[in-house]
């Protein structure tokens, strides 16, 4: 028995006449209900469903009960016992005499223990003057048990190989946060597809994440398009990150070992703070979701404090993920200078952070270091601070290696080792552009692309560590000993 089925238990046990579910499954929420109704009223116990199309099939039962009025009379005059299930009652809660007929129901019933009105649907509104009649229930979503059970039913539905135990346990940990009906839909693809392989299911499962984090608005799925190898240097954050890629699971959750909480990146721009987010998502498997604070406090969705605040409930139902909050030093801020809007959201972001789910991992990434408050940077609030300087000799050969392959070039016939001198003082990004725009210019002339003209696009390029020199000492200064370096060649690297 899950946790909401033990409320709903509990609340008929309490002989709570009024019981107000919020959840949009429908479906799922009958089920449980018919479970709870034969545990506490007996086997043959009904239950009855309304809804403003249909109406009430209740045996008896005068006058036309697709209007909730009377259908709350029909209740009332119903000699039997059972469950009253009325959909999405709160878009009629305008009517006075639907909130009459609801106050009437409790007063009626209340002591009786044997029929009980719910109130369903996936909205929650409630008037003030049925405030104190009313037991309020917050369905959670399906957890692993549930889930693991739907995708078992719905695999024995069709033909084919069954999925290992393995993989089930997994797809049930990732389907978390999905209505039955999401589930559905994912698992009927994939077994109509026969693509059953677990990075295929995965796959589905990221998709359908997707869509339900578009329909906030605020928040972005980051697809799994880059891996660890893709990264170059950044030694001891990688492996960070490959440390705690099987401490990031329900197993571990289980066995009571500590759950990685998140992640603070901070350093200098074009290094791989962004890139780094990114990778987690691949290395661990697991859904990548960037919010965007501008649209947060543009006003679009609301105040900020309630989009911020749904932002961080849509993630808690899709978890496990990870949330990527870039430059957060912008968004998220107590500093000087911020609006008490800021303020608000950057204390309920602390205060979350403490209690989240332990399967949402926080990635944040911040170019102004020295701009954040000590709360967020102190022990305990992110498992690790790392600080990115710019790539040493060795880190800048790996980086061109890497962008050349990209690029559908032969690394072997370039110099590797006089690029990464030439270019001292560059950024990743930097390495990026000068072999982008080599193979521009190459593919304008209809040739591959040589050592010749990353040698010419090179002496145009004007490093960042040029232009901003003094920022750059002064976030290398403000860093030292107070992040851990994510490269294991040291902060300050030739």
């Amino acid at each position: 028995m899950n946790r909401s089925e033990e409320q709903v238990r509990q609340a008929v046990l309490g002989r709570n006449p009024l019981v107000y579910l919020v959840s949009p499954e429908e479906g799922r929420m009958l089920g449980m209900l018919e479970a709870v109704a034969r545990d506490t009223l007996g086997e043959d116990a009904p239950v009855y469903s309304w809804s403003c199309l249909g109406g009430l099939a209740l045996p008896g039962a005068t006058g036309d009960t697709r209007d909730p009025a009377s259908a709350l009379r029909a209740v009332l005059a119903y000699p039997g016992k059972g469950f009253f299930v009325m959909n999405d009652l709160p878009d009629f809660l305008d009517d006075p005499a639907v909130v009459r007929g609801l106050r009437e129901a409790y007063l009626t019933l209340a002591g009786s223990g044997d029929k009980i009105v719910f109130v369903l649907s996936p909205k929650l509104v409630i008037p003030e003057s049925l405030e104190k009649e009313i037991y309020l229930i917050h369905v959670d979503p399906p957890d692993e048990n549930e889930l693991l059970d739907e995708v078992v039913r719905l695999q024995q539905t069709f033909q084919g190989e069954p999925l290992a135990d393995e993989t089930l346990s997994e797809v049930a940990v990732a389907l978390k946060g999905l209505t039955f009906n999401e589930v559905g839909h994912i698992m009927h693809r994939v077994f109509t597809s026969g693509k059953t392989a677990r990075e295929e299911i995965l796959e589905q499962i990221f998709i359908e994440k997707e869509m339900v984090v578009k329909k906030s608005g605020y928040l972005e799925f980051v697809p799994p398009r880059f891996r660890i190898e893709d990264m170059g240097g950044l030694g001891n954050l990688k492996l960070w990150l490959v440390q705690r890629k099987k401490v990031f699971s329900r197993d571990a959750v289980a066995a009571g070992v500590p759950i990685p909480k998140g992640l603070l990146i901070m350093g200098m721009s074009g290094c791989g703070k962004s890139l780094a987010a990114k990778v987690v998502s691949s290395l661990w498997d697991v859904p990548l979701f960037r919010v965007d604070m501008n649209l947060i406090f543009s006003g679009l969705y609301g105040s900020p404090e309630a989009a911020f605040h749904h932002t961080l409930k849509t993630v808690e139902g899709v978890a496990p993920a990870i949330l990527w909050i870039d430059e957060i030093e912008n968004g998220i801020s107590a500093g000087e200078g911020s609006t008490a809007v800021g303020t608000h959201i950057f204390s309920a972001f602390l205060t979350w952070m403490q209690e989240k789910p332990p399967l949402i991992f926080i990635v944040a990434t911040a170019n102004r270091i020295q701009d954040l408050p000590a709360e967020i940077i102190r022990k305990g609030r992110f498992d690790q601070v790392f600080f990115v300087d710019l790539p040493s000799s060795r880190e800048r050969q790996e980086i061109w290696r890497i962008h050349l392959e990209r690029q559908e070039a032969d690394p072997e016939k370039f110099d590797l080792e006089f690029l990464g001198v030439l270019s001292e003082g560059w950024n990743g990004a930097e390495i990026e552009q000068a072999v982008l725009s080599a193979r521009v210019e190459a593919y304008h002339e209809g040739r591959q692309m040589t050592m010749s003209d990353v040698n010419r696009v090179a002496g145009t390029i004007v490093p960042l560590s040029k232009t901003m020199e003094e920022q750059m000492k002064q976030i290398r200064s403000w860093a030292f000993g107070r992040a851990t370096p994510a490269s294991k060649y040291g902060q300050r690297r030739k």
